[in-house]
């Protein structure tokens, strides 16, 4: 399938223009049917019955598991469904042993969910270096290779950025996590929705990604591990294979880590959001996105009182654009951009705030991020409003 077919799949474009799929991505029409089909026709729990609806339910909920462990090439690995990236960290953050005086090193770059859940490790004496990028968020290898130390237990980064759309050199940060003996834990939110990335290649131990960035149903994630390490974060139904009054016996796979009745149409249909992504291919997604962001970054730097964040060039980043008008709040300007033209964008700190106060920007920016469901004449409408409102300033 074309790119250029898919637009009939999207409901929400047809009156908006949506340019805020960092946060959330739309849905598409296939993936709503794939959700509905399991209410209609199927709907029974997993794993824990004999009669034919849940043997079916059974069958699609594991095919769900092998579809998405195929599409980030994880299929040595165990891929875990989890509520979102968030919590998919949280169990890494949870599940490994620490130590008074273990180490961690992520960076100033990080979403919260990145970054909150090893800060919170400090109260076991956990140490926790936060690395700084250059100017335009960019790290130099350099850096790492410096604060990855021998006795460094963990590395977590995010593969891009989503508040400069910058893209970090992950498989030379894993190389020197081999050197040293560190796991690496990579934050994959923004970055496998977008460009092929294949999990056991990067090099990482543990890839975290969330299925509402990539055309899923929100309260859908993945935690995919080179190997489970891990203690399980919740156990209960599911997780077991025997127990007696004196204790029980986890079970093996992605199950140990599944406890309690799964949002079973909701893997369903990240499933086929994965399916449906791999008809589109993501090589074609990501040159697509690629011209909509160089359209949009050349656009931008020519309009006065307007100043970009992150590269000014594609090279090494993704159609995630943060940018600022002079004397004007980021609020306002999204709500004038909604207002004039239907344009939807994000504004605020991204949830981001550290990334924000080292950019010394107290009000955060105005973030425009791009999908496969956007077109150039949209960029254009972009542009061509932003001018506006900046020549109010």
């Amino acid at each position: 399938m074309r790119i250029e077919d898919c637009m009939a799949d999207f409901q929400i474009p047809q009156h908006l223009h949506y340019m805020d799929s960092a946060a959330t991505s739309l849905i598409p029409e296939p993936v709503i049917a794939s959700m509905n089909e399991y209410d209609r026709q199927y709907r029974a729990n997993v794993g824990r019955g004999m009669h034919r609806l849940t043997r079916v339910a059974t069958q699609r909920y594991q095919e769900a598991h092998d579809s998405i462990s195929s599409f980030i090439g994880g299929k040595e690995g165990t891929t875990v469904f989890t509520r979102n990236t968030t919590e998919a960290i949280n169990m890494v953050a949870a599940g490994l042993e620490w130590q008074s005086g273990d180490r961690i090193v992520t960076t100033i770059v990080e979403h919260h969910s990145n970054l909150l859940p090893w800060l919170r490790l400090r109260q076991k004496g956990v140490e926790v270096v936060i690395l700084q990028p250059g100017p335009d968020g960019i790290f130099d290898i350099e850096t790492f290779d410096d604060a990855i130390t021998a006795g460094t237990k963990l590395v977590a980064v995010s593969h891009v950025s989503n508040v400069l759309g910058t893209v970090q050199p992950v498989r030379k940060i894993a190389a020197i996590c081999k050197e040293r003996g560190a796991y690496f834990l990579i934050d994959g939110a923004q970055s496998v929705p977008h460009f092929p990335v294949n999990a056991p290649d990067t090099g990482c131990d543990f890839l975290c990604f969330s299925g509402h960035k990539m055309l899923g149903p929100t309260g859908t994630g993945v935690l995919w591990m080179r190997d489970a390490v891990i203690s399980p974060f919740i156990i209960g139904g599911g997780t077991v294979d025997d127990v007696t009054t004196e204790g029980y016996t986890l079970t093996d796979g992605y199950q140990r880590f599944e406890g309690g009745t799964p949002n079973i149409s909701g893997a369903i249909g990240l499933a086929q959001a994965g399916k449906y992504l791999e008809s589109l291919e993501m090589d074609a997604i990501y040159r697509h996105e690629q011209k909509l962001t160089k359209r949009l970054l050349a656009g931008l730097a020519e309009i006065d009182n307007v100043t970009i964040y992150g590269p000014p060039e594609i090279k090494n980043r993704i159609g995630v654009v943060s940018f600022t008008i002079d004397k004007i709040h980021p609020h306002e300007i999204a709500y004038l951009l909604d207002e004039r033209a239907a344009i939807l964008v994000r504004s605020g700190d991204h949830c981001s705030i550290p990334l924000m106060r080292h950019l010394g920007l107290e009000n955060g920016t105005v973030r425009a991020s791009l999908y496969l469901y956007n077109t150039l004449e949209e960029i254009d409408l972009l542009l061509k409003t932003i001018e506006e409102i900046a020549r109010t300033v």
